[in-house]
């Protein structure tokens, strides 16, 4: 441990842009005192998050920025590999009754929570029984400290289960009961809410819980100082182990600091101060990466670029209740306007003139690529075609445009260039659409309020099942209580969803969800823009470092040479 801490020690306090460190941080640092020889073979792996943490507690593991430190604290009864299967995590073994409503989980016996001053002994981490489970789901319940509320719907509290839902018959066997079938579920444990913790750090911590988190992960939690780094380092009892039977992680710390300025942070990852960059919105305006994606010549020598499918759909979506007073008067109300505009701009060019060929064009459907259902043969989307668009602004009753009133497009900045791109050529295509910049904050609590015609979104999976691209359009999700913005609502489509729920069967699920795909594409209360992807610049001397579809960030595997200086 003292190792680890002077070497946290110099790694810091060799960045410039944190020198404002407050005292507590200090005196933990400082008080190191082992020599820098000692330290030649401490590996730290080191990140940014431009839209920093706001939460270390699972029950709100909600958002992207959260999700990947949580992923490094806890775990849950199930795991996702990086192929998108259900695989054992905490559980290492699992099954479903016949009739799809009873899933019983057998618990590991060698795995026990991080050491803390919450647990008696010494603070010594105790051993993960089924209560633990019980107790750390039933938190989710509680919409004041959880925005996991929805996926428990399903959970069956009567009679049958005890009215707990979650049930642990002995200390290694955790039963859950669903109301109805759910083909999902499995997939919707392996999200971050689902992570056990223990009820001693929730008596201890109360509210604090989020910023002293106590789990089960492949790292502990160390320090947080808002605004400027959290710390986490290796935990030396963790369960998992690689093909080779070595214990996991392979790094002594992982440290997140949160630099907002893409140009200082992409100066930092240069300079060898953080490992790794993710996303291209964090690259600067001098772009490692040349028109076509690629790495270019001059940043390939110390980095390495890793692209990956990603389970994310940018799109522009149309509210089509006639039922609200602003769609009413509005042309989009009508399918044939809505279909005009989705033939009237180029995907393609706006892949690779705005987006360097990063993502897919969304030629197909609303389910991204890298799910089993998608399919561009056949789900068939929209292509630029200007003879189309004219035929149906004739059939809508707007000939050439004629008469067509202008479209308010509501986006916030990061998509401005993308949203002028479609502009122009909509006005091209004698359609005009203003743009109204908003904040982010704004734009998201005034779609769910359904006072906007129209507006820029995307959609990440939070789970690996098409189920969870699907659900925005099921009519039960109207917005503002579920996600449904759009208020999409078709009954053959409301069918064929509560069909696929109960549908064991990958090849039906998969056909079945194409239809629904196609039932969107042609009822066209979306504009798919195109299916992104996963993005990391990445230096040489990080090895192990696998991508997924979920971007999901997993560091247990990952090692690090140190560079000679």
């Amino acid at each position: 441990m003292p190792e680890l801490l002077s070497l946290l020690k110099l790694h810091i306090c060799s960045m410039r842009y944190s020198l404002y460190l407050s005292l507590l941080f200090f005196v933990f640092i400082f008080s190191c005192k082992t020599t820098e020889k000692e330290n030649d073979n401490r590996t730290i792996f080191s990140y940014n998050e431009m839209n920093g943490v706001t939460s270390l507690d699972p029950a709100t593991a909600g958002n992207f920025e959260n999700i990947c430190p949580v992923n490094q604290l806890f775990n849950g009864l199930v795991q996702m590999d990086d192929k998108l299967n259900v695989i054992p995590c905490i559980a290492h073994k699992f099954g479903v009754s016949d009739d799809g409503l009873i899933y019983t989980f057998n618990l590991r016996s060698d795995v026990y929570f991080h050491d803390n001053v919450c647990f008696e002994n010494g603070g010594k981490g105790r051993k993960v029984i089924a209560k633990d489970f019980v107790f750390s789901f039933d938190r989710l319940f509680d919409s004041k400290v959880s925005s996991a509320t929805t996926l428990l719907t399903n959970i069956d509290r009567s009679e049958k289960s005890l009215y707990k839902g979650f049930v642990a018959e002995n200390d290694s066997t955790l039963k859950i009961y669903l109301k109805e079938p759910f083909s999902p579920f499995l997939s919707v444990l392996t999200m971050k809410f689902f992570s056990v913790i223990p009820f001693e750090a929730i008596e201890h911590y109360k509210l604090e819980f989020r910023r002293n988190p106590v789990g089960t992960g492949p790292f502990t939690f160390k320090l947080w100082e808002d605004g400027t780094k959290l710390i986490m380092i290796k935990n030396n009892n963790y369960f998992e182990r690689d093909e080779k039977g070595n214990r996991l992680p392979f790094l002594d710390a992982v440290t997140v600091s949160f630099v907002k300025d893409k140009e200082t942070a992409f100066m930092e990852l240069l300079k060898g101060r953080f490992d790794m960059l993710s996303g291209v919105d964090a690259f600067s305006s001098n772009s490692p990466l040349d028109k076509d994606g690629n790495l270019k010549d001059e940043f390939g020598k110390k980095f390495y670029l890793q692209k990956e499918t990603f389970l994310k759909t940018d799109y522009i979506g149309i509210l089509i209740d006639e039922n609200i007073a602003i769609v009413k008067n509005s042309p989009l109300k009508l399918k044939a306007i809505r279909r005009a505009i989705n033939y009237a701009f180029d995907r393609d060019k706006l892949i690779k003139y705005l987006r360097s060929n990063i993502g897919t064009p969304a030629h197909a459907g609303f389910i991204p690529r890298g799910m089993k259902s998608y399919n561009a043969e056949k789900v068939k989307g929209y292509n630029y075609d200007p003879d189309k668009v004219r035929a149906l602004l004739s059939e809508a009753g707007f000939p050439n445009g004629k008469g067509l009133p202008e479209i308010t497009l509501n986006t916030t900045d990061n998509f401005g260039k993308q949203v002028e791109f479609i502009q122009s050529q909509l006005a091209e295509n004698n359609i005009k659409i203003q743009i109204s910049i908003e904040k982010t904050s704004v734009l998201r609590q005034a779609v769910n309020s359904c006072e906007y015609n129209m507006f820029k979104k995307s959609w990440i999976g939070d789970y690996a099942d098409e189920e969870n691209f699907m659900n925005l359009f099921y009519s039960k999700n109207f917005c503002p209580q579920g996600v449904n913005y759009f208020h999409y609502k078709n009954a053959e489509f409301d069918k064929a969803f509560e069909k696929v729920l109960k549908e064991n069967s990958d090849s039906v699920k998969t056909s079945l969800y194409q239809q629904m795909d196609q039932m969107i594409v042609d009822d066209a209360p979306v504009i798919p823009l195109y299916y992104d992807q996963v993005v990391r610049l990445v230096h040489h001397n990080i090895k192990g470092l696998t991508t997924n579809p979920m971007n999901l960030l997993n560091l247990k595997t990952v090692t690090k040479e140190n560079v000679p200086k």
